[in-house]
């Protein structure tokens, strides 16, 4: 198959990266012929979404943040503007000890910023109270170049802080390690503050102070569920979608781009005059590898975490109290395979309209470093997060109805150097010709920053399209 227009774009995944870079190429110039190609069954990625107890409940991605643009802009370009819904409550806790607690006041990203609020949580013990208030005398820590989370947030408030509140918070992001984790990649306020403020309570407190007490609601999502959002981004995009075509091949040809894609003894070939790779980082890489084994070698270096998402549907009577807040997160230290709750028809009133009877629950199962408990089959994966039900929230009898959907690989590692990592990578895309990247493993993995990266490559490609019908323009005989 080749494009008829001079003017032929594949881009080669399906998640919504990818589906955005082809809705901006639409967009930006309805004349572009644009084929969208993904070895999956379906589009999407990780947001998808099924019934569980007769209820629509996404089983990824469930939220994304509101105060970024580019995710919300996207849904009321694809015609769901009206769909978008924002949570009853956003007040999450923390395990600690056995029991729930609340996430202190003033905290960014769990550094706190308030000891005394700190201390009202119960959180951390007296010993971890007292490392914290240190922080105030202690001499600056020198930050030179990037570091791990957990390095510079220990040095500065003690290790019970990373273990009890950072490492929960960023393991819910990127189910990661803290000691792994790059602050610049992972905490750039903080990254920033680290340069210049002497204490690190002292710059979380301005941090803190810097958001606008009338900024609005921290997340949204759609009534449907976040799993009904490519398909509306495809369907605006005008794009042709084939799903189940996997890209083995990607070379460069006097005119263009050259992917093959299918098996071996089945193979197709498919020209563009440009490609945009919106893949994880592992098989981008193997994709990659020919032309620009830089960016290649650079991108296999990128680690992925698994992660489980089970849900659970029990009847309201189940519960002794009805859930309080939207749910809380389990520091690795507490030992329990479920790293973090969310009470969905809690946090998103629409769920519980649907079926006022019902709570529905996610937990959420697998950090990095921890793949032996996805080695499980999914009735006993089922069975520790109705354990963590029964034990913390005191929860009698059997849910009605469960889903487990295993995530493999499903979430890149920002450790320390990523955004050099990143920068290599882009510098060695830029001097290909009519090649761009995007996705989670670049500059953000929530649904906005994965947005805006699909932008971000549908204007380079763009540019360079309109630059050689310029280029082309100019040598027409006649000129």
């Amino acid at each position: 198959m080749d494009g008829t227009s001079g003017r032929h774009v594949v881009v080669v995944g399906a998640g919504i990266a990818g589906l955005a870079a082809a809705w901006h190429l639409s967009r930006a110039d309805p004349g572009v012929e644009i084929t969208v190609l993904d070895g999956a069954s379906r589009i999407g990625g990780k947001l998808y979404a099924s019934e569980v107890g007769g209820v629509q409940v996404d089983a990824g991605a469930e939220a994304m943040l509101a105060r970024r643009p580019e995710g919300k802009e996207l849904a009321r370009q694809a015609g769901l503007g009206e769909a978008l819904v924002h949570p009853g409550t956003t007040q999450a806790g923390i395990l600690s000890r056995g029991s729930v607690r609340p996430l202190p006041k003033g905290h960014v990203m769990g550094v706190p910023s308030d000891v005394m609020a700190l201390a009202r949580t119960g959180i951390l013990s007296p010993g971890g109270l007292a490392r914290v208030s240190l922080d105030e005398v202690l001499p600056p820590t020198t930050v030179p170049t990037d570091v791990s989370v957990g390095a510079y947030v220990g040095a500065r408030v003690g290790g019970e802080v990373v273990d009890r509140l950072i490492e929960p918070l960023l393991g819910g992001v990127y189910a990661g390690r803290a000691d792994m984790l790059s602050l610049d990649a992972t905490m750039p306020a903080v990254a920033a503050a680290a340069r210049t403020e002497r204490s690190l309570l002292r710059a979380a407190r301005d941090l803190a102070a810097k958001t606008p007490k009338d900024a609005g609601p921290v997340f949204t999502t759609l009534r449907q569920g976040l799993g009904g959002l490519p398909e509306a981004v495809a369907r605006a995009s005008g794009a042709r979608i084939r799903t189940g075509v996997m890209v083995r091949g990607l070379t460069r040809t006097p005119d263009g781009w050259r992917l093959v894609t299918g098996p071996t003894r089945d193979e197709e070939v498919v020209d563009a005059d440009a490609v945009i790779v919106a893949v994880p980082a592992t098989p981008a890489a193997r994709l990659l590898e020919r032309e620009v084994p830089k960016a290649a070698a650079e991108l296999a270096r990128i680690e992925y975490a698994s992660m489980a998402i089970v849900t659970l549907a029990y009847p309201r009577s189940a519960f002794p109290e009805p859930p309080a807040g939207s749910g809380y997160l389990v520091p690795s230290v507490e030992g329990r395979p479920v790293k973090a709750v969310t009470f969905a028809t809690t946090k998103w009133p629409h769920l519980a309209e649907a079926d006022p009877n019902l709570v529905i629950v996610r937990c959420s199962i697998g950090r990095l470093g921890e793949e032996a408990v996805l080695q499980r089959d999914d009735a006993e994966l089922v069975a520790f997060a109705m354990n963590e039900m029964t034990e913390i929230m005191g929860v009698r009898g059997l849910p009605i109805d469960s889903r487990v959907t295993r995530w493999g690989g499903g979430l890149p590692q920002y450790d320390v150097g990523h955004l050099d990592r990143i920068a290599r990578v882009r510098a060695a895309v830029a001097a290909q010709p009519g090649l761009a990247v995007c996705g989670a493993a670049y500059d953000g993995v929530g649904i906005p920053a994965c947005a805006a990266s699909g932008r971000t490559a549908a204007t380079r490609v763009l540019e360079y399209l309109n630059a050689r019908a310029a280029a082309g323009a100019r040598q027409e005989p006649g000129d």
